[in-house]
Parts: structure tokens; C-alpha cells; sequence
């Protein structure tokens, strides 16, 4: 029960997800930080300033605040390039190296290639036969 459990925890999906999510939440902290420290100043200063960032509009006393979704949508961007430029694109890397370096299996002939070659060699025994 143990070894199945090992080998489930061990394959390579189960790991590869687990480091995904370890990066993805380093990342997140990262660059949250980077988006209140840089864009939400300078989305401020873009749209005029004021308390929220990017400031709202209001439609029937909703408050819609837009600053908040483009600077969601900046992490979300950010945290997606620096997840696929520093982790997925390597490991596609390194996979397909290892792919290159093993041989493909040697394709055994099939019973029609194995007819032929005894009648060939067949026909080559006979005397008289030129081939």
C-alpha cells in the first residue's frame, strides 16, 4: 500500500504540479509586491491620481473600480510570462533532449518482409538463378 502510494507521489505529474504551484505562489508574492510598489503608481499617475488606483465609475451608485482589474490583470500577465520563460520553457528543453538521446526501438520486420527475404535467399541458393 506504501509502494503504491510512493509511486504516485513520485511520478513525474504529481511532482511537476507541486513545484508548479511552490513557484506560482513564490511568483504571486513577487510580483504583488512589484505591481504595489510600481504599477499602481504609475497607473495613478496615468489616470490622475486619487486613493484607488486607476480610480471608478460609478453607474446606479455601483462603484466600479477598474484600476483594481488592470492591475490584476498586469500580475496575472506577469506571473504567466515569469512561470513560462523560467520553468516551463526550460523543462520542455531538457525533455526534449532526453528524447533525442534515446534510440528509437529497431522496428521488427513484419511476416511479409520475413516471406520475402527467405525467397530471396532461397532464390540465391539455386544454382543457375543470377541475382
Amino acid at each position: 500500500m506504501l509502494k503504491g502510494f510512493r509511486d504516485f507521489v513520485l511520478r513525474g505529474n504529481v511532482v511537476d504540479l507541486a513545484v508548479g504551484v511552490v513557484i506560482g505562489a513564490a511568483f504571486t508574492t513577487v510580483v504583488n509586491s512589484f505591481s504595489n510598489g510600481f504599477i499602481n503608481p504609475l497607473i495613478r499617475a496615468i489616470t490622475g491620481g486619487g486613493p484607488r488606483v486607476g480610480g471608478t465609475f460609478n453607474i446606479n451608485g455601483a462603484a466600479f473600480d477598474y484600476g483594481a482589474f488592470i492591475t490584476a490583470i498586469i500580475n496575472f500577465l506577469i506571473v504567466a510570462a515569469i512561470l513560462y520563460f523560467l520553468v516551463v520553457n526550460p523543462i520542455n528543453r531538457i525533455n526534449e533532449r532526453f528524447k533525442r538521446e534515446q534510440k528509437p526501438p529497431v522496428a521488427e520486420p513484419s511476416n511479409e518482409e520475413k516471406l520475402l527475404a527467405e525467397i530471396r535467399d532461397e532464390l540465391r541458393r539455386r544454382p543457375g538463378i543470377a541475382g
